[in-house]
Protein backbone atom coordinates (compact mmCIF):
# COMPACT_ATOMS: atom_id res chain seq x y z
CA UNK A 1 0.00 0.00 0.00
CA UNK A 2 1.35 3.63 -0.94
CA UNK A 3 2.13 5.63 1.83
CA UNK A 4 0.58 8.89 1.28
CA UNK A 5 3.46 10.92 3.37
CA UNK A 6 5.81 9.82 1.16
CA UNK A 7 7.66 12.59 -1.26
CA UNK A 8 7.43 10.30 -4.21
CA UNK A 9 4.00 9.09 -3.75
CA UNK A 10 1.42 11.44 -5.42
CA UNK A 11 -1.79 11.40 -4.10
CA UNK A 12 -4.67 12.30 -7.29
CA UNK A 13 -5.99 14.88 -5.60
CA UNK A 14 -5.17 17.44 -2.24
CA UNK A 15 -7.95 18.98 -0.46
CA UNK A 16 -7.51 22.39 0.91
CA UNK A 17 -9.41 24.18 4.04
CA UNK A 18 -9.90 27.28 3.33
CA UNK A 19 -11.10 30.28 6.03
CA UNK A 20 -14.02 32.14 5.93
CA UNK A 21 -12.36 34.99 4.66
CA UNK A 22 -10.57 33.01 1.72
CA UNK A 23 -6.78 33.41 2.90
CA UNK A 24 -4.47 30.78 2.57
CA UNK A 25 -1.28 29.70 4.51
CA UNK A 26 1.88 29.98 2.17
CA UNK A 27 1.95 26.16 0.97
CA UNK A 28 -1.76 26.00 0.63
CA UNK A 29 -2.11 29.08 -1.55
CA UNK A 30 1.03 27.60 -3.87
CA UNK A 31 -1.06 24.29 -4.14
CA UNK A 32 -3.70 26.07 -5.27
CA UNK A 33 -1.67 28.01 -8.03
CA UNK A 34 -0.17 25.26 -8.94
CA UNK A 35 -3.36 23.27 -10.17
CA UNK A 36 -4.65 22.15 -13.12
CA UNK A 37 -7.81 21.70 -11.74
CA UNK A 38 -9.82 23.43 -8.71
CA UNK A 39 -12.60 21.86 -7.46
CA UNK A 40 -15.02 23.20 -5.10
CA UNK A 41 -17.88 25.04 -4.17
CA UNK A 42 -18.83 28.72 -5.90
CA UNK A 43 -18.30 30.06 -2.75
CA UNK A 44 -14.86 28.57 -2.21
CA UNK A 45 -13.96 29.01 -6.27
CA UNK A 46 -15.28 32.67 -5.64
CA UNK A 47 -12.78 34.05 -2.75
CA UNK A 48 -9.55 32.41 -3.71
CA UNK A 49 -7.37 34.49 -7.11
CA UNK A 50 -8.08 33.58 -10.90
CA UNK A 51 -4.69 31.67 -11.88
CA UNK A 52 -4.11 31.89 -15.90
CA UNK A 53 -5.32 28.81 -17.77
CA UNK A 54 -6.51 27.25 -14.77
CA UNK A 55 -10.04 25.44 -15.14
CA UNK A 56 -12.46 25.26 -12.24
CA UNK A 57 -15.26 23.23 -11.90
CA UNK A 58 -18.22 23.33 -8.93
CA UNK A 59 -19.15 20.66 -7.02
CA UNK A 60 -22.00 18.55 -9.22
CA UNK A 61 -25.42 18.00 -8.16
CA UNK A 62 -26.59 15.70 -6.64
CA UNK A 63 -23.16 15.38 -5.42
CA UNK A 64 -23.18 11.80 -4.19
CA UNK A 65 -24.47 10.38 -8.37
CA UNK A 66 -21.95 13.11 -9.55
CA UNK A 67 -18.91 12.94 -8.03
CA UNK A 68 -17.57 9.63 -8.89
CA UNK A 69 -17.80 10.63 -13.07
CA UNK A 70 -16.10 14.27 -12.27
CA UNK A 71 -13.35 12.61 -10.55
CA UNK A 72 -12.83 10.36 -13.25
CA UNK A 73 -12.73 13.11 -15.75
CA UNK A 74 -9.96 14.70 -14.05
CA UNK A 75 -8.05 11.61 -13.03
CA UNK A 76 -4.19 12.12 -14.09
CA UNK A 77 -4.15 15.96 -13.67
CA UNK A 78 -3.05 18.28 -10.92
CA UNK A 79 -5.97 18.44 -8.73
CA UNK A 80 -6.98 21.00 -5.66
CA UNK A 81 -10.51 20.65 -4.14
CA UNK A 82 -11.44 24.17 -1.76
CA UNK A 83 -12.93 23.64 1.54
CA UNK A 84 -14.62 25.02 4.63
CA UNK A 85 -11.49 25.08 7.65
CA UNK A 86 -11.25 21.37 8.34
CA UNK A 87 -12.32 19.42 5.43
CA UNK A 88 -12.47 16.28 7.77
CA UNK A 89 -15.44 17.90 10.08
CA UNK A 90 -18.50 16.84 8.59
CA UNK A 91 -16.80 18.18 5.22
CA UNK A 92 -15.85 17.07 1.63
CA UNK A 93 -12.53 15.75 2.88
CA UNK A 94 -14.08 12.52 3.86
CA UNK A 95 -16.57 11.81 1.15
CA UNK A 96 -13.52 11.82 -1.57
CA UNK A 97 -11.70 9.45 0.92
CA UNK A 98 -14.73 6.93 0.88
CA UNK A 99 -14.68 7.49 -2.56
CA UNK A 100 -10.85 7.53 -3.87
CA UNK A 101 -9.14 6.09 -0.65
CA UNK A 102 -7.21 7.51 2.26
CA UNK A 103 -3.89 6.87 -0.09
CA UNK A 104 -5.15 8.89 -2.80
CA UNK A 105 -5.96 11.98 -0.68
CA UNK A 106 -4.43 14.76 1.17
CA UNK A 107 -5.71 16.94 3.59
CA UNK A 108 -4.56 20.22 3.83
CA UNK A 109 -6.56 21.47 6.95
CA UNK A 110 -7.42 25.29 8.17
CA UNK A 111 -8.41 26.32 11.64
CA UNK A 112 -11.84 24.28 11.92
CA UNK A 113 -15.45 26.50 12.93
CA UNK A 114 -15.73 24.39 16.40
CA UNK A 115 -11.59 25.59 16.95
CA UNK A 116 -13.11 29.09 16.22
CA UNK A 117 -16.35 28.85 18.29
CA UNK A 118 -14.66 27.45 21.40
CA UNK A 119 -11.89 30.64 21.21
CA UNK A 120 -15.06 32.99 21.04
CA UNK A 121 -17.13 31.41 23.65
CA UNK A 122 -13.55 30.93 26.18
CA UNK A 123 -14.91 27.09 26.05
CA UNK A 124 -12.31 24.53 26.22
CA UNK A 125 -12.31 21.45 24.24
CA UNK A 126 -12.34 18.90 26.75
CA UNK A 127 -16.00 20.90 28.02
CA UNK A 128 -17.79 20.82 25.25
CA UNK A 129 -18.93 18.69 22.47
CA UNK A 130 -19.36 19.39 18.97
CA UNK A 131 -22.71 17.56 17.27
CA UNK A 132 -23.04 18.24 13.31
CA UNK A 133 -26.28 18.67 12.09
CA UNK A 134 -25.43 18.70 8.59
CA UNK A 135 -27.19 16.73 6.89
CA UNK A 136 -28.59 15.39 9.60
CA UNK A 137 -31.79 15.37 11.68
CA UNK A 138 -31.85 18.76 14.73
CA UNK A 139 -33.25 16.34 17.16
CA UNK A 140 -29.46 14.44 17.40
CA UNK A 141 -28.69 17.01 19.87
CA UNK A 142 -31.24 15.90 22.36
CA UNK A 143 -29.16 13.18 22.87
CA UNK A 144 -26.41 15.67 24.07
CA UNK A 145 -28.66 17.73 26.61
CA UNK A 146 -27.40 17.66 30.52
CA UNK A 147 -27.54 19.92 33.21
CA UNK A 148 -24.41 22.58 32.38
CA UNK A 149 -23.73 20.87 29.36
CA UNK A 150 -21.99 22.88 26.53
CA UNK A 151 -22.72 21.92 22.84
CA UNK A 152 -21.51 23.46 19.76
CA UNK A 153 -23.65 22.70 16.44
CA UNK A 154 -22.86 22.32 13.14
CA UNK A 155 -26.05 23.87 11.11
CA UNK A 156 -26.81 23.43 7.62
CA UNK A 157 -29.63 26.56 7.28
CA UNK A 158 -30.56 29.61 8.47
CA UNK A 159 -33.64 28.22 9.81
CA UNK A 160 -31.68 25.44 12.19
CA UNK A 161 -31.56 27.85 15.40
CA UNK A 162 -34.94 28.38 15.77
CA UNK A 163 -35.43 24.30 14.83
CA UNK A 164 -32.86 23.98 17.56
CA UNK A 165 -34.88 26.25 19.65
CA UNK A 166 -38.20 24.80 19.48
CA UNK A 167 -36.47 20.78 20.46
CA UNK A 168 -35.10 22.55 23.52
CA UNK A 169 -38.45 23.95 25.05
CA UNK A 170 -40.27 21.10 23.95
CA UNK A 171 -37.75 19.13 25.85
CA UNK A 172 -38.00 21.63 28.92
CA UNK A 173 -35.41 23.49 28.51
CA UNK A 174 -36.77 26.84 27.49
CA UNK A 175 -33.75 29.20 29.43
CA UNK A 176 -30.79 27.25 27.60
CA UNK A 177 -28.62 29.88 26.05
CA UNK A 178 -28.22 29.59 22.52
CA UNK A 179 -25.24 32.04 20.69
CA UNK A 180 -25.37 32.27 17.41
CA UNK A 181 -21.63 32.72 15.67
CA UNK A 182 -22.25 34.02 12.52
CA UNK A 183 -19.24 33.79 9.95
CA UNK A 184 -16.63 32.99 12.17
CA UNK A 185 -12.81 34.13 10.95
CA UNK A 186 -14.82 36.70 8.23
CA UNK A 187 -14.35 40.26 8.72
CA UNK A 188 -18.46 40.21 8.59
CA UNK A 189 -18.29 38.06 11.91
CA UNK A 190 -20.92 38.22 14.13
CA UNK A 191 -22.01 37.31 17.66
CA UNK A 192 -25.90 37.21 19.05
CA UNK A 193 -27.10 35.57 22.17
CA UNK A 194 -30.32 34.59 23.23
CA UNK A 195 -32.91 31.92 25.28
CA UNK A 196 -33.71 29.09 23.63
CA UNK A 197 -37.57 30.55 24.56
CA UNK A 198 -36.51 33.89 22.52
CA UNK A 199 -34.95 32.16 19.76
CA UNK A 200 -38.15 29.98 18.80
CA UNK A 201 -39.77 33.79 17.45
CA UNK A 202 -36.45 34.90 15.22
CA UNK A 203 -36.74 35.04 11.62
CA UNK A 204 -34.71 33.27 9.30
CA UNK A 205 -33.64 35.91 7.08
CA UNK A 206 -31.65 37.65 10.33
CA UNK A 207 -29.20 34.63 10.42
CA UNK A 208 -25.79 34.15 8.38
CA UNK A 209 -26.06 31.49 6.27
CA UNK A 210 -22.69 30.47 7.75
CA UNK A 211 -22.85 30.04 11.58
CA UNK A 212 -22.16 27.61 14.66
CA UNK A 213 -24.89 27.51 17.27
CA UNK A 214 -22.89 27.30 20.88
CA UNK A 215 -25.87 26.00 23.69
CA UNK A 216 -25.61 25.59 27.14
CA UNK A 217 -27.64 23.96 29.28
CA UNK A 218 -28.00 25.27 32.57
CA UNK A 219 -26.71 24.07 35.61
CA UNK A 220 -30.12 23.71 37.23
CA UNK A 221 -32.08 21.84 34.18
CA UNK A 222 -33.86 18.95 35.00
CA UNK A 223 -33.94 15.89 32.16
CA UNK A 224 -34.62 12.31 32.79
CA UNK A 225 -32.88 11.84 28.98
CA UNK A 226 -29.81 13.25 30.73
CA UNK A 227 -28.14 9.72 31.46
CA UNK A 228 -26.78 7.18 28.66
CA UNK A 229 -27.18 4.33 32.09
CA UNK A 230 -29.83 1.92 30.16
CA UNK A 231 -33.22 2.54 31.93
CA UNK A 232 -35.02 5.71 31.04
CA UNK A 233 -38.43 5.54 32.68
CA UNK A 234 -40.95 4.19 30.73
CA UNK A 235 -43.24 6.66 30.82
CA UNK A 236 -40.73 9.04 28.38
CA UNK A 237 -41.45 6.10 25.69
CA UNK A 238 -44.80 6.90 23.91
CA UNK A 239 -46.70 3.28 23.83
CA UNK A 240 -49.74 1.29 23.68
CA UNK A 241 -48.89 -1.18 26.27
CA UNK A 242 -46.52 -3.38 24.46
CA UNK A 243 -42.77 -1.95 26.26
CA UNK A 244 -40.27 -3.96 27.37
CA UNK A 245 -40.62 -2.02 30.86
CA UNK A 246 -37.55 -0.66 32.42
CA UNK A 247 -36.11 -3.14 34.59
CA UNK A 248 -36.26 -5.87 31.94
CA UNK A 249 -35.04 -3.47 29.63
CA UNK A 250 -32.20 -2.83 31.59
CA UNK A 251 -31.13 -6.36 31.87
CA UNK A 252 -31.83 -7.25 28.50
CA UNK A 253 -29.16 -4.34 27.46
CA UNK A 254 -26.71 -5.03 29.88
CA UNK A 255 -25.98 -8.39 27.95
CA UNK A 256 -26.64 -7.34 24.57
CA UNK A 257 -23.55 -4.44 25.25
CA UNK A 258 -23.95 -1.99 23.19
CA UNK A 259 -20.62 -0.89 21.82
CA UNK A 260 -19.32 2.21 19.34
CA UNK A 261 -20.44 1.31 15.49
CA UNK A 262 -22.22 -1.49 17.03
CA UNK A 263 -25.71 -2.74 14.80
CA UNK A 264 -28.87 -4.13 16.76
CA UNK A 265 -31.75 -5.81 15.76
CA UNK A 266 -34.68 -4.97 17.58
CA UNK A 267 -37.25 -7.98 16.66
CA UNK A 268 -40.66 -7.29 17.50
CA UNK A 269 -39.75 -3.84 18.98
CA UNK A 270 -43.60 -2.29 20.16
CA UNK A 271 -42.18 1.06 21.19
CA UNK A 272 -38.48 0.65 20.03
CA UNK A 273 -37.64 0.57 23.81
CA UNK A 274 -34.64 -1.51 23.89
CA UNK A 275 -33.53 -0.15 20.23
CA UNK A 276 -33.28 3.52 21.32
CA UNK A 277 -31.34 2.85 24.35
CA UNK A 278 -29.16 1.30 21.99
CA UNK A 279 -28.80 4.29 19.97
CA UNK A 280 -28.38 6.57 22.83
CA UNK A 281 -24.92 4.63 24.34
CA UNK A 282 -22.92 5.96 21.37
CA UNK A 283 -23.80 8.37 18.41
CA UNK A 284 -21.77 5.79 15.93
CA UNK A 285 -24.32 3.11 17.42
CA UNK A 286 -27.10 1.26 14.86
CA UNK A 287 -30.33 0.12 15.23
CA UNK A 288 -33.06 -1.22 12.89
CA UNK A 289 -35.76 -1.97 14.88
CA UNK A 290 -38.42 -4.47 12.68
CA UNK A 291 -42.38 -4.35 13.87
CA UNK A 292 -45.36 -5.49 12.06
CA UNK A 293 -48.04 -3.15 13.43
CA UNK A 294 -47.88 0.03 11.03
CA UNK A 295 -49.04 2.01 14.00
CA UNK A 296 -46.64 0.57 16.44
CA UNK A 297 -43.96 1.69 13.63
CA UNK A 298 -45.10 5.22 13.23
CA UNK A 299 -44.70 5.26 17.68
CA UNK A 300 -41.21 4.22 17.15
CA UNK A 301 -40.10 6.60 14.89
CA UNK A 302 -41.89 9.22 16.67
CA UNK A 303 -40.29 7.99 19.85
CA UNK A 304 -36.36 7.97 18.84
CA UNK A 305 -36.75 11.34 18.11
CA UNK A 306 -37.77 12.60 21.09
CA UNK A 307 -34.99 10.77 22.94
CA UNK A 308 -32.58 11.93 20.40
CA UNK A 309 -31.85 9.08 18.27
CA UNK A 310 -33.70 9.85 14.92
CA UNK A 311 -31.30 7.84 12.91
CA UNK A 312 -33.23 4.36 14.37
CA UNK A 313 -34.46 2.75 11.11
CA UNK A 314 -37.81 0.87 11.21
CA UNK A 315 -38.65 -1.73 9.15
CA UNK A 316 -42.34 -2.30 8.65
CA UNK A 317 -42.34 -6.35 8.45
CA UNK A 318 -42.72 -9.47 10.50
CA UNK A 319 -40.02 -11.67 11.27
CA UNK A 320 -37.89 -13.76 9.61
CA UNK A 321 -39.25 -12.61 6.11
CA UNK A 322 -38.29 -8.44 7.01
CA UNK A 323 -35.00 -9.39 7.87
CA UNK A 324 -33.49 -11.31 4.84
CA UNK A 325 -31.95 -8.38 3.28
CA UNK A 326 -31.15 -5.95 6.37
CA UNK A 327 -27.46 -5.35 7.62
CA UNK A 328 -25.59 -7.81 9.43
CA UNK A 329 -26.18 -7.31 12.94
CA UNK A 330 -23.67 -7.56 15.99
CA UNK A 331 -26.57 -8.17 18.48
CA UNK A 332 -30.43 -8.93 18.42
CA UNK A 333 -33.21 -8.66 20.80
CA UNK A 334 -36.42 -10.20 20.11
CA UNK A 335 -38.91 -8.57 22.33
CA UNK A 336 -41.88 -9.88 20.98
CA UNK A 337 -42.47 -13.21 18.37
CA UNK A 338 -39.94 -15.60 18.96
CA UNK A 339 -42.18 -18.31 19.05
CA UNK A 340 -42.69 -17.19 15.49
CA UNK A 341 -41.22 -20.76 13.35
CA UNK A 342 -37.76 -20.00 11.88
CA UNK A 343 -37.08 -16.35 13.92
CA UNK A 344 -34.87 -17.56 15.90
CA UNK A 345 -32.70 -19.68 13.95
CA UNK A 346 -32.36 -16.91 11.43
CA UNK A 347 -31.78 -14.78 13.90
CA UNK A 348 -28.32 -16.87 15.52
CA UNK A 349 -27.47 -17.65 11.58
CA UNK A 350 -27.42 -13.69 10.73
CA UNK A 351 -25.11 -12.74 13.68
CA UNK A 352 -21.72 -12.09 13.84
CA UNK A 353 -18.64 -13.87 15.58
CA UNK A 354 -18.50 -12.42 19.15
CA UNK A 355 -22.47 -11.71 18.49
CA UNK A 356 -24.83 -11.52 21.73
CA UNK A 357 -28.85 -12.73 21.11
CA UNK A 358 -31.22 -11.73 24.12
CA UNK A 359 -34.36 -12.80 23.95
CA UNK A 360 -37.97 -12.42 26.11
CA UNK A 361 -40.85 -14.50 26.16
CA UNK A 362 -43.94 -14.71 28.63
CA UNK A 363 -45.68 -17.53 27.43
CA UNK A 364 -45.36 -21.33 28.44
CA UNK A 365 -44.90 -21.86 24.64
CA UNK A 366 -42.06 -19.39 23.96
CA UNK A 367 -40.83 -20.35 27.41
CA UNK A 368 -40.56 -23.85 25.88
CA UNK A 369 -38.79 -22.49 23.43
CA UNK A 370 -35.88 -20.67 25.08
CA UNK A 371 -35.38 -23.68 27.46
CA UNK A 372 -35.13 -25.68 24.01
CA UNK A 373 -32.37 -22.90 22.98
CA UNK A 374 -30.19 -22.62 26.17
CA UNK A 375 -30.08 -26.71 26.11
CA UNK A 376 -28.75 -26.56 22.71
CA UNK A 377 -26.75 -23.65 22.92
CA UNK A 378 -26.11 -22.71 25.78
CA UNK A 379 -25.51 -18.77 27.39
CA UNK A 380 -27.98 -17.90 30.24
CA UNK A 381 -31.45 -18.64 30.81
CA UNK A 382 -33.42 -16.17 33.78
CA UNK A 383 -36.66 -16.09 35.03
CA UNK A 384 -37.48 -12.46 36.07
CA UNK A 385 -39.98 -11.40 38.58
CA UNK A 386 -40.52 -7.76 39.18
CA UNK A 387 -43.19 -6.49 41.89
CA UNK A 388 -43.61 -2.78 42.50
CA UNK A 389 -45.52 -0.97 45.80
CA UNK A 390 -48.85 0.29 44.77
CA UNK A 391 -51.65 1.38 47.04
CA UNK A 392 -53.79 -1.56 48.61
CA UNK A 393 -56.94 0.42 50.22
CA UNK A 394 -55.17 2.51 52.62
CA UNK A 395 -52.11 0.45 53.01
CA UNK A 396 -49.34 -0.90 50.22
CA UNK A 397 -48.95 -3.88 48.84
CA UNK A 398 -46.72 -5.38 45.98
CA UNK A 399 -48.22 -5.62 42.68
CA UNK A 400 -46.40 -7.99 40.41
CA UNK A 401 -45.97 -7.35 36.78
CA UNK A 402 -46.09 -10.75 34.48
CA UNK A 403 -42.95 -13.01 34.99
CA UNK A 404 -40.56 -13.16 32.03
CA UNK A 405 -38.46 -15.72 30.70
CA UNK A 406 -34.74 -14.53 29.42
CA UNK A 407 -32.59 -16.18 27.71
CA UNK A 408 -29.45 -14.83 26.24
CA UNK A 409 -26.29 -16.28 24.45
CA UNK A 410 -23.03 -14.51 23.68
CA UNK A 411 -21.05 -16.42 20.31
Amino acid sequence: MPDSTDPLHRPRLTVVGVGADGRLDETAAALVRDAEILLGGRRHLAVVPEVAGQTRLPWPSPLAEGLPAMLEEVRGRRVVALASGDPMLSGIGTTLIRVLGADDVRVLPAVSSPALARARMGWPAEESVVVTLVGRHEARLLREVAPGRRLLLLTSGPETPAIVAELLVETGNPDAAITLLGDLGSPRESRVTRTAREWTDMPSDAVPALHVLAVEIPATSISWTSSWVAGLPDDVFENDGQLTKRDLRASALARLRPAPGQHLWDIGAGAGSVGIEWLRAHPTCRTTAVEADPARAARIARNAVRLGVPDLRVVEGRAPGALADLDTPDAVFIGGGASRPGVLDACLAALRPGGRLVAHGVTLETEQLLADAFRTHGGELTRIAVETARPVGGFTGWTPARTVTQWSLSL
